[in-house]
């Protein structure tokens, strides 16, 4: 019988860590005569001991406690923590210190992209330019290809990679020259293959603060001027004893987000005075604007939507895949659509960062063309900047609904204001949910968790509230920001929040593993359910909830499932050297995921629990057995058997800590 906590794996395929690690280094070869006699002592001893009526421990993986993450998964008793000492204590789980080494490090003597491109004329930096313009002077010391047949050139009939792609021998002529199918060119003409691309034009006017942001502004103004019932700006009309009960659940340190310790930048056309970050809260009614119009005035300058006129959001019943910050990237999300996800969501994105340009926060709004039902996720603090950025969106992305993160529990957001924290700031949380559905005219959904210390619930108030504030839906997390993902997430409490919500539909989230989970959770009488880390761990879940079967999936055909990452990983991140690096470090950190799961095969008894740990066990072969590794050189070579061998300088660790040991 397994120990508390640890996953129940057939006793003949348990195996202690030096056993696990000696199959390894082995290469899968069996061991020694004397080995296999000593395997045998030791089972007996171990019936003699269950027939006894003692019950023995299958030998888990022990963790360090310092090395413990947040997510819970593995846990020493309080006891253990106590002894841990402080300094060690704040850093844990959250592996601050992490090396972590940017794709460009890894080429030193990189190739001007005008080359590349076929225009070296035109450089823009002239004798400035920093990289090489001699294609022989690169390929002396370009490194060598990993493989014969590149994936762009394969699927698009052409690289645009060229010389500097890390599988160039296969679309390579004389003279260096890009060699061109022209007959799988024309199928792709005029098809847009990867959407919500960020233009030069349009962060040119976002660095210049030029976008206009016509709605948001007379929104913000509303929110500035002062009420006829002669209260002072920052408190909301309606706002009731309910709110300040949540409110006081937030202990001095909580309500950080509201001080002047953190200052929002005034946005190019806001007038300094009318700072939004101490603002009164939204009105029921609509004051009148003062603009001075140029042109003809139009229906769309004086009528705003009505909220029956939006686009609705019908995915009751749908299988939504939540967004996942790092993991949940392009290529990761094409996984799970093949598999059965229904809806789909960007990683979250950074307001501020939006609103300024940057593109790698952009990167995350991009949306694939299979990706049917898609959504983005915002996180901000403040209405004047969650307010514009959904105007921005509106104007210029694809997607079928915008989503607001409630619900993220780092220290780096929490503290100035963000996710969490908007649960126990209702006032702001009412400005932002009211500003953005003023301006967008797709549905507004709001995801949260059960509040933010663990005892205290304050969802069940909040949910109303929301509704009533204009969001189309809610997505609940059945954990509190201290519980993080500790613990069982609290269905029954999800249950009674689905009830008070209604009639929006209330998605649940929290250790969907299995369709036997899937099916407990759409029994408490919610709209749906939202995949989070069981996607990560097992993306198939979502054709296991579809077909109603525990699907035993073999190595060989989970290994193909990481061929297809690393071929959309190329196509979304570049086959040059950066783009396979890059496409290495996503590989890595899903890596970090997938081990946890253990084959239905090798199970006592179904389901796998997500919250319970992994013994140390031996796959059908070695295969299986290198994917259950939770040694970060493992993963390394199972990447190098798909991406080349890693740079001399590499290193990893996954984000959190805890995932991994060497």
């Amino acid at each position: 019988m397994a120990a508390a906590g640890v996953a129940p794996v057939r006793a003949r395929f348990l195996a202690s860590k030096e056993q696990f690690h000696a199959y390894l280094r082995a290469g899968g070869q069996p061991g020694s005569k004397e080995e296999e006699e000593e395997e045998e002592v030791e089972e007996e001893g171990e019936e003699k001991k269950e027939a006894s009526g003692c019950e023995s421990e299958p030998p888990a993986k022990r963790v360090k406690p310092e090395e413990l993450s947040e997510d819970g998964e593995s846990q020493e008793d309080a006891g253990a923590e106590d002894k841990e000492p402080v300094e060690r204590r704040r850093a844990r789980g959250q592996n601050k210190s992490r090396p972590c080494m940017k794709p460009t490090c890894y080429e030193q003597r990189r190739l001007c992209p005008s080359v590349t491109q076929g225009c070296a004329e035109k450089c823009y930096f002239g004798p400035r330019c920093r990289f090489l313009h001699d294609i022989g002077e690169y390929m002396a010391t370009k490194p060598a290809d990993l493989g014969r047949s590149c994936v762009l050139f394969e699927t698009f009939g052409k690289c645009a990679y060229g010389v500097t792609c890390r599988f160039a021998q296969a679309h390579l002529g004389d003279g260096y020259q890009n060699i061109v199918n022209a007959d799988l060119t024309k199928q792709w003409e005029g098809k847009s293959l990867v959407r919500n691309n960020l233009s030069k034009d349009l962060q040119h006017q976002l660095r210049k603060r030029k976008f206009s942001f016509k709605k948001a502004d007379e929104y913000l103004r509303g929110l500035a001027k002062p009420h006829s019932d002669g209260g002072k700006g920052g408190k909301a009309t309606g706002c009731s004893a309910e709110k300040q009960e949540v409110s006081n659940c937030a202990t001095p340190q909580e309500s950080l987000g509201d001080s002047p310790e953190c200052p929002v930048l005034p946005v190019q056309g806001e007038d300094p005075k009318t700072d939004t970050s101490q603002s009164p809260s939204p009105t029921g009614r609509q004051e009148a604007s003062s603009i001075k119009t140029v042109g003809p005035l139009t229906d769309e300058d004086t009528i705003k939507l009505r909220s029956c006129e939006k686009k609705k959001l019908e995915i009751q019943g749908k299988l939504y895949l939540a967004p996942l910050t790092t993991c949940g990237n392009l290529p990761f999300r094409r996984i799970c659509k093949r598999f059965g996800a229904d809806v789909t969501c960007g990683e979250m994105a950074v307001c501020t960062n939006l609103l300024q340009g940057q593109s790698s926060e952009w990167a995350l709004l991009k949306r694939h063309h299979t990706e049917d039902i898609f959504g983005v996720q915002l996180e901000g603090a403040f209405p004047d900047t969650m307010t514009k950025c959904a105007e921005l969106l509106n104007q210029t992305i694809e997607v079928d609904f915008v989503d607001i993160n409630v619900g993220c529990p780092i220290d780096l957001v929490y503290k100035k204001g963000g996710g969490c924290a908007l649960m126990t700031r209702s006032n702001k949380f009412e400005q932002i949910v009211r500003g953005m559905n003023s301006v967008l005219d797709v549905p507004l959904t709001v995801k949260i968790r059960t509040g933010v210390q663990e005892k205290i619930n304050v969802a069940h108030k909040i949910i109303p509230k929301i509704r009533e504030w204009g969001a189309s839906m809610v997505t609940l997390h059945g954990r509190s920001r201290e519980q993080r993902y500790t613990r069982g997430a609290d269905w029954d409490y999800i249950a009674e929040c689905a009830k008070i919500a209604s009639p929006m539909p209330l998605f649940g989230n929290g250790d969907i593993l299995s369709y036997e989970d899937a099916n407990r959770a759409m029994q408490m009488g919610v709209s749906g359910v939202m995949i989070a880390r069981g996607a990560l761990i097992k993306p198939w879940l979502f054709t296991e909830m579809k077909e109603q079967r525990h699907w035993d999936i073999s190595s060989s055909e989970r290994f193909d499932i990481l061929k297809d990452f690393t071929n959309y990983g190329l196509e979304h991140w570049g086959s040059d050297t950066q783009g396979v690096e890059k496409t290495r470090k996503f590989l890595l950190e899903w890596l970090s995921f997938l081990c946890r799961y253990i084959p239905v095969g090798l199970l006592e008894h179904l389901p796998q629990k997500i919250n319970e740990r992994p013994p140390y066990y031996m796959g059908r072969d070695y295969l299986e057995t290198l994917m259950a590794s939770q040694n970060v050189d493992d993963w390394i070579k199972i990447s190098e058997m798909l991406l080349g061998p890693v740079p001399t300088s590499f290193t990893f660790l996954p984000k959190h800590k805890a995932n991994s040991y060497r």
